[in-house]
């Protein structure tokens, strides 16, 4: 039986029904999202393990007269190429590597005749050192150049950072490189030319070695992170927000940085993070010019070298950091978007 829910008496306070499940389908909806995304990861590292694979074995040459040399017997070649294994087929490879790397076994280096998981250990960690200083110099450099252009728009400045940001991003890798070692290490020889710094060396040295190869990466990345702070300030100027800030009188300053900036830098500190595994996986030139044993390095000597297991065994685990770091991207973003929490809790 219905029942009609008497009217309120003149002048009661109006009761406004709080719909719970609003929350809860808003948490559902970003879990489903993260879900979504950490399906299309595991299917994006399935597929790099195949297109690595693949490649590897495209690569010209052959294993055992790399390993043993052009003078080798080629009964000698042929006896080693059965015993490590790559005289069989495709498929069977393939099953074999993927499954002992998913078990945490990353094969054995056909060079070093060593487990492979060592050598990739350490590359990574000093990989993510030239990164991580890579990243903590130029996010805050960036951000601060495109929020300061953003706030002088069309002024003299905002045209200087922009065309030096744009600039100093398409200027390839090696060719900076090239440059700041010429000038920085061998004309005024203020800075070492090497990155690989002596064993047992004190934090300070080894930032020392660390400063020019360092530098490409900042001038690349500059002008990118520069251009998003620059573009979502001033997107955020201009949103009613802002308006309404100004409206009621609130200072400038505390209008930047309570309502104009936490709506700007969103975007551009959730893609910085992605860059985060570029740093740490794609500075194969950095890494050679500056002879540092990165991951870099030692996946172009692995290349080199047709030392399959350690190039296929390098390669993936860039990709899973790589992957890894869009993905943490993508759920800061969600979980950090006022706006899209509300889209989903409508």
């Amino acid at each position: 039986m219905n029942t009609v829910s008497p009217p309120a008496a003149p002048g009661a306070p109006k009761v406004t029904k709080v719909n719970s499940r609003s929350d809860g389908g808003s948490a559902a909806r970003i879990v489903r999202f993260i879900g979504v995304r950490l399906l299309l990861a595991i299917i994006t590292l399935w597929l790099l393990s195949v297109i690595v694979f693949v490649g590897g074995q495209l690569l010209p040459g052959d294993v055992g007269r790399a390993i043993l040399g052009p003078l080798a017997d080629a009964r000698a070649v042929a006896a080693l190429n059965h015993q490590l294994g790559v005289d069989r087929p495709l498929l069977t490879q393939y099953a074999g590597w993927i499954g002992h790397f998913l078990r945490g076994d990353m094969g054995e280096s056909y060079s070093y005749r060593a487990p492979v998981a060592p050598f990739i250990g350490d590359a990574l960690l000093n990989s993510a050192k030239l990164g991580a200083l890579a990243f903590i110099v130029v996010v805050p450099l960036g951000i601060a150049g495109g929020v300061y252009a953003a706030l002088h728009e069309g002024r003299w400045i905002d045209r200087t950072i922009s065309i030096a940001g744009l600039s100093a991003t398409v200027v390839p890798e090696f060719v900076s490189s090239i440059v700041l070692i010429l000038v920085f290490g061998i004309w005024l020889q203020w800075l070492p030319i090497e990155a690989t710094f002596p064993p047992g060396s004190n934090v300070f040295v080894q930032l020392k070695h660390l400063i020019l190869p360092v530098l490409p990466l900042v001038l690349v990345f500059f002008g990118y992170i520069a251009r998003m702070a620059r573009a979502g300030t001033v997107e955020a100027l201009d949103a009613d927000y802002t308006r309404t800030a100004i409206l009621k009188g609130l200072p400038r300053r505390v209008v930047i940085m309570r309502h104009v900036l936490r709506n700007a830098l969103l975007p551009t500190v959730t893609v910085a993070a992605t860059q985060l595994g570029y740093m740490i996986g794609g500075l194969v030139v950095v890494e050679t010019l500056f002879h540092y044993q990165g991951i870099g390095s030692l996946i172009y000597n692995a290349a080199k070298g047709k030392d399959f297991p350690m190039l296929e065994a390098g390669v993936l685990s860039v990709g899973v950091i790589y992957t890894a770091a869009n993905l943490i991207a993508d759920a800061l973003y969600v979980v950090l978007n006022p706006r899209l929490r509300v889209r989903n809790a409508q």
